[in-house]
């Protein structure tokens, strides 16, 4: 007996990308010290006041069997977040309550692709995006973007990939840390309304953004029936283990989703249900803290790379990565980091794990302490100058 062909293609008949990560895992287990700058999850555990509401909560009895689509409560306050924040009218009858970013991403190429649809992917991509539309029996169409023009998807690269059923966004996109400008994303609407096609766009770090202004795709003329945005509380407010997101849509996309959801994931748990309300409708000041703590990193990442000249930084406009050019050294981002993880236990993402566009890069995770990044920063650059 085998799986499923959907299941087991879902990485097309190569690995998921996440190999570095599982060394590291392995050498830890093994007793060594490893710098692990691989994945996005802080080091830095939920603040009190939330796990104190999730506690009450359940303790009050909020532990059965929740709506599918969540507690109006929670789903007015992220409609009022959305229009506060872009202005785009939103009510709870446009917002379902899911079980995180990822779920929201599968269930939004499961509501949009029928069995052997395309869906459009810009390249670099988080690396899960292309095994999500396979998991929807879809077939991912990658888009290149170039460094060199700050990883801003170009009309020409689009039309080539074309014709599509959807298109996948990320801005601020992780890897890369581009924030789509408003040129670029008035070329994707415009792309997307001439041939008929679904916005899916991931803004879970639309609260991190360092240069720019971030603009959502709901708020492009003419898209607003066409997008479905994704929304989580993982990375603003250090709840990544919750899984605790939301998908803003259409009224009859939203209606869609509940029949997805009760036929699998039936909702999401009352009590965290109750922690996120706290979260979204009590100025505890922890969105803002966690992303002044994420640009401290930053910048302290970047005084150190103004110091050299062995590797240079990408974009990095937003979110919590920084991505790092290394092709002077003749490597693939993939050996680098290998080669940097077996010599100096530092351990990064190589830039190969999110497509093509970030060859020859890794992708540096600012989840430890301004001192210890300074000092991997320091690693990174002078091993790519006994390479080069």
């Amino acid at each position: 007996m085998r799986p499923s062909d959907r299941i087991a293609g879902i990485n097309g008949g190569g690995s998921d990308g996440w190999e570095v990560l599982y060394q590291a895992r392995d050498l830890r287990r093994a007793g060594d010290q490893v710098l692990d700058l691989t994945i996005g999850d802080h080091d830095w555990t939920t603040p009190d006041v939330l796990i104190d509401a999730m506690t009450a909560s359940a303790r009050k009895g909020q532990t059965g069997y929740a709506p599918i689509t969540g507690y109006d409560a929670l789903r007015s306050a992220i409609a009022e977040r959305v229009v506060k924040r872009t202005g785009v009218p939103t009510g709870l009858q446009n917002v379902i309550v899911i079980q995180g970013g990822q779920a929201g991403l599968f269930a939004s190429m499961m509501a949009t692709l029928d069995p052997g649809d395309r869906a459009l992917v810009m390249d670099p991509y988080y690396a899960t995006y292309p095994g999500t539309i396979r998991a929807a029996s879809g077939i991912p169409e990658i888009v290149p973007t170039r460094a060199e023009a700050g990883f801003q998807p170009q009309a020409a690269d689009l039309a080539a990939a074309a014709p599509a059923k959807s298109i996948l966004i990320n801005s601020p996109n992780n890897p890369s840390g581009s924030c789509y400008t408003p040129e670029t994303m008035a070329t994707l609407a415009r792309f997307a309304i001439e041939r008929d096609m679904w916005v899916i766009s991931d803004e879970v770090y639309e609260g991190q953004v360092w240069n720019g202004t971030h603009l959502t795709a709901r708020a492009i003329p003419g898209l607003r029936d066409r997008t479905l945005v994704i929304g989580s509380l993982s990375k603003s407010h250090v709840m990544t283990g919750w899984r605790l997101g939301w998908i803003v849509g259409p009224p009859d996309m939203i209606s869609a989703f509940c029949d997805l959801a009760t036929n699998t994931t039936y909702g999401v748990p009352g009590f965290i249900q109750d922690a996120a309300l706290t979260a979204l409708t009590e100025d505890h000041g922890i969105e803002d803290e966690t992303a002044a703590k994420y640009r401290t990193r930053r910048r302290a990442t970047f005084d150190v790379l103004a110091g050299q000249n062995s590797v240079q930084a990408a974009a990095s406009d937003g979110g919590m990565y920084v991505m790092l050019d290394i092709r002077s050294t003749g490597l693939s981002g993939q050996s680098f980091a290998q080669a940097l993880l077996a010599k100096h236990r530092v351990a990064v993402m190589p830039g190969e794990s999110f497509g093509t566009a970030c060859a020859g890069h890794v992708r540096v995770a600012l989840t430890r302490p301004a001192n210890e990044l300074t000092q991997a920063i320091t690693t990174i650059s002078k091993f790519a100058e006994e390479t080069r």
